[in-house]
């Protein structure tokens, strides 16, 4: 039987493990990446148990540990074990971001089990091509920002290297200043301390990134990764408003060195903030991640 003992933490020690077990079972969730588990560790407390050649991750967020199904060969009595345990530790959400064909199965193992969408955390993910070449009408008036920022603002393109890592914090600093990242808002302050971490651990990442400069400063910057065999996983975006239509720039830049080896790029979920889904949905998603919840009965 599963037992919460099983189960350790995610350390920069297990890239070489994970990498190995999703090769032969690929993501499409960034929240089950490595790089994601690593640099959200401070918040989400990642740990995860290795049973019967399954992974099984666990997140554990203001004292609430919620789990993920099994990622590995189908096995019933697993799965079972898990639903007892996760419904024993976590609250009335005890098994979350389960995939399609994951939430297919389960119904199969488990008749009658509560399997509900998970809106706020679809995944958004675009074909390369539209984002690096913004076609048609439908991009219309994002191309004509890009154009005007390449037309207006003098810049240079670059990837993130050892020789200007510190002059990248420098910007990211910057940025968190100017987003108030330590004025009360707890996600800003999360995500600054998880955009340094891959910084500061970038040789020990999956990681590429790039930078735009403007006028010779770094105005911009993207990290990213392989999610899968076609589809690459923008991890982080930030940009700084010292210039019209940097944010679509660096958008558009990452998706032009992106598009040659990846049919797709998935630019993570919206969290359920109006203003950021409204966003996401005018570069005209190809498809979404969706997943489900397990919820119990109340």
């Amino acid at each position: 039987m599963l037992r919460q003992d099983d189960f350790k933490p995610v350390t920069l020690a297990d890239r070489a493990f994970f990498e190995q077990h999703y090769a032969r079972y690929p993501q499409r969730h960034s929240d089950n990446t490595f790089t994601n588990m690593v640099c959200w560790n401070h918040f989400a407390r990642y740990t995860y148990a290795l049973v019967e050649k399954n992974v099984i991750l666990a997140s554990t967020i203001d004292g609430v540990t919620r789990f993920r199904a099994p990622i590995g060969p189908r096995n019933p009595t697993l799965l079972r074990s898990l639903i007892r345990l996760a419904s024993d530790v976590s609250d009335n959400e005890p098994i979350v971001l389960i995939d399609p064909d994951t939430a297919l199965w389960m119904r199969e193992v488990c008749p009658g089990i509560n399997l509900v969408p998970d809106r706020d955390h679809y995944e958004y993910v675009y074909r390369s091509a539209d984002l690096s070449e913004l076609p048609g009408k439908n991009y219309l008036t994002i191309r004509r920002q890009v154009n005007k920022f390449r037309k207006n603002c003098a810049h240079v393109v670059e990837p993130v290297t050892r020789e200007n890592w510190e002059e990248v914090k420098r910007f990211l600093i910057e940025w968190c200043e100017w987003k108030g990242c330590e004025s009360g808002d707890p996600v800003l302050a999360h995500e600054k301390e998880a955009v340094f971490f891959a910084i500061d651990h970038l040789d020990e990442l999956p990681l590429r990134g790039l930078v735009i400069r403007v006028f010779s400063k770094i105005g911009a910057m993207s990290l990213f990764e392989p999610l899968n065999a076609d589809t690459a996983l923008v991890h982080f975006e930030k940009g700084l408003p010292d210039c019209d239509g940097i944010y679509k720039a660096i958008n558009a830049e990452t998706a032009s060195r992106l598009a040659d080896r990846f049919t797709f790029i998935n630019r993570e979920s919206d969290l359920g903030v109006p203003g950021l889904r409204e966003a996401k949905m005018r570069y005209h998603p190809d498809h979404m991640v969706e997943v489900f919840s397990m919820k119990l009965d109340s």
